[in-house]
């Protein structure tokens, strides 16, 4: 029979264990980052440490945190999707790209709207850092995965900005899949200046409407930019279709 005190232990531990993971699904704690030093978690989550490592072993159990040896303990993908299928659609199928970006116009026209309801001046710091070091590598000569990943991580603040723990990690789960189309929108089009200007207008709406608290105005600049990043692509692509056409038949092939 349970004596009190393993009991009492038990009820601890089950604490510890719901506020860290309200702290991963408030997006504190994000999906493959370490979780802090075990000196720290107790010194925050005002807790032993015994009942801190029954907490991370019950966490561990239901598969939101994995540990490596020598390494510590590390979050798990929440929103686990199985993207396999999909990366190899979005590999063989040109077509995937542009139902990702629709998909991407839907997620982040909302995320949008909802942060310029709920976001606060924590957010909007976070985003405009975000926004800054996006524009200022667009004035440098950054390479073209950095630019991938800061105009990623633009969007992704907006979206932490939601306040929805769901659409948050809805989004962070499409990572792999969301960094290949940005990847491939940012080699397609940022070497095309009036594209450049185009995307660099249209996160400025995205910025200044959510910062300024204006929801419609931000879901319409969300929607219109990623719906306008699809358009380009489609005619870039029609654009090389008709330039192999034309040189097949230059070259007597058709």
């Amino acid at each position: 029979m349970e004596t009190e005190t393993a009991t009492a232990g038990r009820q601890v531990a089950d604490v510890v264990a719901e506020r860290i993971e309200r702290l991963i699904m408030d997006g504190v704690l994000k999906a493959g980052q370490a979780l802090p030093s075990e000196r720290r978690l107790t010194e925050k989550l005002g807790a032993s440490r015994t009942a801190l490592r029954e907490g991370l072993k019950l966490l561990r159990a239901r598969g939101i945190i994995h540990t490596e040896q020598g390494k510590g303990s590390f979050v798990a993908p929440i929103s686990q999707v199985d993207a396999g299928p999909l990366v190899h659609l979005f590999h063989s199928q040109p077509r995937t790209l542009y139902d990702l970006l629709e998909v991407r116009a839907l997620l982040e026209g909302e995320s949008a709207r909802l942060a310029a309801i709920r976001g606060t001046e924590a957010d909007f710091i976070m985003i405009r850092r975000r926004y800054q070091a996006m524009m200022d590598a667009h004035e440098q000569d950054t390479d073209i995965a950095t630019h991938a990943h800061l105009d990623h991580a633009f969007h992704l603040a907006v979206c932490e900005a939601s306040h929805n723990p769901v659409l948050t990690h809805t989004l962070q789960s499409l990572t792999d899949l969301m960094l290949g189309s940005v990847f491939a929108c940012v080699n397609n089009l940022y070497h095309r200046q009036p594209h450049k200007q185009q995307i660099d207008r249209q996160h400025t709406a995205v910025f200044e409407a959510v910062t300024a608290r204006l929801p419609d105005q931000a879901h319409q600049a969300a929607t219109d930019h990623v719906n306008s990043v699809r358009q380009s692509l489609g005619e870039i692509e029609q654009e090389e279709q008709r330039l192999v056409r034309a040189t097949l038949r230059l070259e007597g092939w058709a």
